[in-house]
């Protein structure tokens, strides 16, 4: 194996887990800017009130999405252990 299929491999993983993360990390970051958005225009300064939501927007995103990122992770993972013969060599 020689360092151009490593590169790729160090980058398709880093994609993939980029891809997986993407969906929960973004609903994080519009729930707590909206929250923040509210908490500034009623003058509300409790840091603890953006923690509930962002909880359950990420626990419904992920419930939404499980099927598809244990799909994706699977065919990862498989395409990971049919190469990984000419990865030992």
């Amino acid at each position: 194996m020689n360092d151009t299929s490593i590169i790729v491999l160090v980058q398709q993983t880093l994609w993939t887990f980029m891809l997986l993360s993407a969906p929960v990390l973004g609903v994080s970051i519009i729930v707590g800017l909206i929250i923040s958005i509210i908490q500034a225009t009623t003058s509300i300064q409790e840091q603890t009130l953006t923690f509930v939501p962002k909880m359950i927007a990420m626990l419904a995103v992920i419930y939404f999405l499980a099927s598809w990122m244990i799909n994706y992770i699977s065919g990862f993972t498989v395409r990971l252990f049919n190469i990984l013969p000419t990865i030992a060599r």
